[in-house]
């Protein structure tokens, strides 16, 4: 089929820029296997969607028949719903609806979506649907990292074959689990490694000995021996823990990759049908995938099938930073091998080499870092990156400094000096210092701090290290685990209830006089700063089995005047919340946590804080919840193995991974320059360009010192004449005694040393290609507390002989060639007294409160007459209401954020709902929202969209009368009846757009299930499959409209630059089943929701949290 509308025709139809001819060259390429090289802000992802669209408009494809495979959910959802805007736009194009048209583009567009997915995900699906040709069960459960670190240490712990390693168990277990993971990857069995000829044992125990060597081997040989038979006994482990998985039904990453990988490579049925399924395969970063997804792609969508698919796979061969954990850098150079044309030639190939992002210098830069790694025998050439027309010049500077501080002063020197003059041209900034080693952030943000800057570490530690992630565990570690004196302390000190050092002492000694063991001295008082922390250390250490702690003392702090008032009312407030936490501590782990989060009022705070441009908002508390829900305890129940497993999940799987990282305005944000990859920034600086640190100088990976790893001629990416590029094998041929033995491992050793130094030159790569407009780059002689100087790392020499040539790259700020003769840093000795003495200021005023006298105003008698006497009265009268307010207990706070349908359930029924917001509990059983879920997605799918549904808006859940599942019949039946009705021959404007709004202090959140033209304004339609509410019900159930349509008039004023007023905008109920529309005809206004949420219709039983 030859095209009709080309790439410029379907942009100028879509109202966006043209292509430029290298983009159109790939929009616009053959249905065949492509393989594009995208360098580095290059618009591959524009580009992607582009081509799906340009592959729909000209008929070559459905949007169902197309598959798009990245690796992280975030960079799906963002391709995803660029192609879905895509193609909503050119199903509302005259190409599609103009003269001429096929009517059925528009139709598929509306009813179909492609498929956007992981590549694990896509793999648990083949799985799904294939998995009992392996066998494995299709529903097998996908284990964590921790969960599969809990079952492989059962079977390790209950090994009963004798172990020559002197290892625990845990570091067996990480063992197994190491080498297993390098079997899946490759796709090795146990078997094949046991039957591979061990040649280097077998050289050691028969070679004679070298020139001037000893009869016996030497001790690093003896310990290379030993590895290779270490590697035999965690074969028979690893053998032992894929039983015990497959007995439980569960897989881990690497093994369902692998299983999917076998499946495909061994049923050829199965890529017949996936490539009659899809016609069209998009495959994102190939560089970072691994041989089993190479095995699993190519068998299914490559190796000259018939049909063959057009697959099209992106990649940057520069930015392959992940072969530590199974990236293979080398596939990108097999794929016009593994997906050949017709005929057996090699697949098409394509490039995108103009920057969208950086400007010239540092693209210049850029490129002569990655120069030696460019035109290698047998990799594809690489082009070199270029500049947008009319990109601005870099600001770019380098410094080389005598000591690390010094390093970090220029650094926040030079940054805050680019950061105000962005603020003071009108700009938020976006700014970020990208480290090699986490261990450097802390000192980094302490400098910028130091500036007035306000910065976010974002990637040190896990997500159990985020704050008020470490706040909600601390709370729920306590309601599990009374003796849990470190959580307790850090909730009470921490920023919710901010106990002073007084009341931490009061309730110490309260503590103290509990105990069974430690009388509490004659006064009780602790005057003496080093006693307290002696005290409250011992407490903190957890209770003994006849000692009280914390927790006793915060369930029975005693007379309230040993506290202030203001740390007595927190005692009581944490000790309740405790208390309502344990009275449902049987709960599934995912309430408990939603219950801890909403108790401490974290959701306000990240929110506050996000604002403020001081972190992040609710992603990794979303995260936590994410862990909380998938939680499948491997022994014991409750809370306290979900407890047991977040324990286990630090020391294993560095606290669990965070939520995803992105790239924010308003903070100098500090990260790897891992977790730095995809994002952007205005102003980047990359500090500690010293030797050994960037690049690492970590010994590297390989089979000749590590038993985890596999022998080199075993992995999927070695090196071999078809792969030049591959791992490297060792090299032994010719090798007659033992010290030729030695020399040839020893250059096996520097041949891998080599490539992981490619590996970091990449990532320096990454590093400078995500700054836009400045770039800092620094290091220096001494770091830390060494004995000898480091130095600048090859990757700041040649930073230093660019910006020093002519013409100059950048600025060379600072120049110490030659170090200190010893390290500064430890040529004196830091003193630092703590307690720190209190400044001046606020001791005086401290002490002019302490000696001052207290007034009782209740105590005096008021004035005998005039307007004083009636403002006397008239406080009087409000301070008594305020103690009869402070003490009635059927109270509850309104939350800040609320869904529309927790307005519809408090106009209901206000007393149930304050009862829930006193208890959380699940509003609807499971049943209810199971009901209308299979109608929503088709719906869906009818419509075009796609999302993940929030518990709130899971369909149906306002329905009335409700019944328990969707039969195939009901199913039928809703359908039909939706085709019936005026809705189906309509195209909406918008569909499923969630909303977040501000009203009177309150933010009202949800989801509109679609919203349609009405003349010159809009109607906005919830979907119910249920039955109509009873008439009394009505006035409640309408308030859902009326937040709808107060959302869709803020939501499209935002979009139009412009107030929509409410008038514009009606809202309606259309219940599917019996094909009526109900339009309330008067809906609440802004000022009425308003008081509805700032009175409350129970009046004295809900109180709006704006009114504490």
């Amino acid at each position: 089929m030859t095209a009709s509308i080309d790439p410029a025709a379907i942009a100028d139809a879509l109202g966006i820029h043209r292509p430029t001819p290298e983009q159109a060259e790939v929009i616009a390429g053959p249905t065949e296997p492509t393989l594009v090289l995208a360098g580095a802000g290059a618009g591959k992802t524009e580009t992607m969607a582009a081509r799906v669209v340009w592959l729909v408009a000209n008929g070559y494809a459905r949007p169902g028949e197309i598959l798009g495979l990245t690796f992280t959910r975030e960079a799906a959802q963002q391709l995803s719903r660029r192609i879905r805007r895509r193609l909503d736009a050119l199903a509302r194009s005259a190409l599609c609806s103009g003269p001429g048209a096929d009517p059925a583009i528009a139709e598929a567009i509306r009813t179909e979506d492609p498929q956007i997915s992981t590549y694990h995900a896509f793999a648990g699906t083949l799985l799904g649907t294939y998995g009992l040709l392996v066998p494995v069960e299709p529903d097998s459960r996908l284990l964590t990292p921790t969960a599969a670190f809990q079952l492989a240490h059962d079977v390790v712990s209950r090994w009963e074959s004798p172990l020559t390693t002197g290892s625990n168990p845990g570091t067996v277990t990480r063992d197994v689990l190491a080498l297993a993971g390098q079997l899946s990857d490759h796709l090795v069995t146990t078997d094949d490694l046991r039957s591979h000829p061990d040649l280097i044992t077998t050289l050691i125990a028969t070679l004679p000995p070298g020139p001037r060597q000893k009869a016996t081997p030497t001790a690093w040989l003896g310990r290379t021996a030993e590895i290779q038979g270490h590697r035999e006994e965690l074969a028979d482990l690893v053998d032992a823990v894929t039983a015990h998985m497959r007995a439980e039904s569960a897989l881990d990453h690497a093994s369902q990759m692998a299983l999917a990988a076998t499946v495909a490579r061994d049923h050829p049925s199965v890529g017949l049908a996936e490539r009659r399924a899809f016609r069209v395969v998009l495959l994102d970063e190939y560089q970072d995938t691994g041989h089993s997804q190479r095995v699993l792609l190519s068998s299914l969508f490559g190796a000259g099938a018939d049909p063959a698919p057009a697959v099209t796979a992106v990649g940057d061969p520069m930015q392959s930073i992940y072969g530590w954990r199974g990236a293979s850098a080398s596939n990108l150079d097999r794929f016009r091998e593994d997906f050949p044309l017709p005929g057996g030639r090699p697949s098409h190939l394509r490039e995108l080499t103009t920057s969208w992002r950086n400007p010239p210098e540092v693209l210049t830069l850029a490129n002569r870092i990655t120069a030696p790694l460019r035109d290698r025998p047998g990799s594809i050439p690489v082009p070199e990156l270029r500049a947008r027309p009319g990109a601005e010049p870099a600001d770019l500077r380098v410094a080389l400094l005598d000591t690390a501080e010094d390093e970090r002063e220029w650094l926040a020197d030079t940054l805050a000096d680019r950061y105000r003059a962005a603020e003071g041209a009108g700009r938020v900034p976006t700014a970020a210092v990208l480290v090699r080693r986490n261990g450097d952030s802390a000192a980094i943000a302490e400098a910028l701090e130091a500036r007035g800057l306000p910065v976010e570490i974002v990637g040190v530690g896990g997500l159990l290290d985020v704050p008020e992630v470490a706040d909600v565990v601390a709370l729920l570690t306590v309601v599990a685990r009374p003796g849990a004196g470190p959580a307790l302390l850090r909730l009470l000190s921490g920023s919710r209830f901010a106990l002073g050092a007084a009341d931490l002492a009061a309730l110490a000694r309260r503590a103290s006089r509990l105990s069974l063991r430690r009388p509490a001295s004659a006064t009780g008082a602790v005057s003496d700063p080093r006693e307290l922390d002696d005290l409250l250390d011992a407490l903190a250490r957890g209770e003994e089995t006849d000692s009280a702690g914390l927790a006793d003392a915060l369930a029975d702090p005693g007379p309230e005047d040993q506290y202030s008032p203001a740390g007595a009312q927190r005692i009581s407030e944490l000790a309740a919340i405790i208390s309502g936490l344990r009275a449902r501590s049987s709960a599934p782990p995912a309430r408990l946590v939603a219950a801890a989060e909403q108790a401490l009022g974290l959701d306000a705070e990240v929110r506050l804080r996000q604002r403020a441009g001081r972190g992040e908002a609710r992603e990794q508390l979303d995260a936590l919840q994410e862990v909380a829900a998938g939680f499948r305890p491997e022994r014991g129940t409750g809370l306290d193995a979900f407890l047991a497993y977040l324990d286990l999940a630090r020391s294993v799987d560095g606290g669990l991974a965070r939520g995803e990282v992105a790239s924010r305005p308003g903070r100098v944000q500090i990260l790897t320059v891992h977790s730095a990859k995809g994002l952007e920034w205005e102003i980047v600086a990359v500090p500690h360009l010293a030797d050994g640190v960037f690049p690492s100088g970590q010994p590297p990976q390989t089979s000749v010192r590590t038993a985890t790893q596999l022998p080199e001629q075993l992995r999927g990416d070695r090196e071999t004449e078809d792969n030049p590029g591959g791992v490297p094998v060792p090299r032994l041929d010719g090798v007659t005694d033992r010290k030729l033995l030695e020399e040839a491992l020893g250059t096996h050793i520097k041949r891998v040393e080599r490539r992981s130094l490619d590996e970091d030159r990449r990532l320096f790569y990454v590093a400078v290609t995500r700054a836009e407009q400045t770039l800092l780059l620094s290091g220096s002689h001494w770091l830390g507390s060494a004995t000898t100087p480091k130095g600048p790392s090859e990757f700041l020499g040649d930073v230093l002989d660019a910006c020093g040539g002519e013409p100059p790259l950048g600025v060379i700020d600072h120049l110490v060639v030659t170090p200190s003769p010893t390290n500064p840093a430890t040529a004196g000795t830091v003193e630092a007294t703590w307690p720190r003495e209190a400044a001046p200021d606020r001791l005086a005023a401290a002490r002019a409160v302490g000696t001052a006298d207290p007034v009782d105003p209740e105590a005096q008698a008021p004035p005998e007459s005039g307007p004083a006497r009636r403002w006397h009265l008239a406080a009087a009268s409000l301070l008594a209401d305020a103690r009869r307010a402070a003490q009635r207990r059927d109270e509850v706070h309104l939350p800040r954020r609320l869904t529309a349908g927790e307005i519809v359930a408090m106009a209901t029924d206000p007393a149930e709902f304050a009862d829930r917001l006193r208890r959380p509990v699940p509003f609807r059983p499971d049943r209810f929202a199971r009901r209308g879920t299979r109608f929503h997605a088709w719906l869906e799918h009818r419509y075009g969209a796609t999302h993940l549904l929030d518990i709130d808006d899971l369909p149906g859940a306002g329905d009335q009368g409700a019944v328990d599942g969707l039969s195939e019949a009901d199913l039928t039946a809703l359908q039909q009846a939706f085709e019936a009705s005026r809705w189906a021959r309509m195209t909406p404007d918008a569909v499923e757009v969630p909303f977040e709004v501000g009203l009177g202090g309150h933010l009202l959140r949800g989801r509109m299930d679609a919203v349609f033209a009405d003349g010159d304004g809009w109607i906005v339609v919830d979907w119910k499959t249920g039955r109509m509410p009873a008439e009394r019900d009505m006035p409640a159930v309408a308030l859902q409209l009326a937040v709808y349509r107060y959302a869709w008039a803020k939501v499209v004023g935002a979009r139009l630059g412009r107030t929509v007023e409410l008038g514009s905008v009606r809202a309606a109920f259309h219940y599917v089943r019996s094909g009526r529309t109900l339009e309330p005809a008067d809906l609440p206004d802004a000022e009425e929701l308003l008081r509805i949420l700032s009175e409350g219709p129970g009046r004295g039983r809900l109180l709006s949290e704006s009114g504490r």
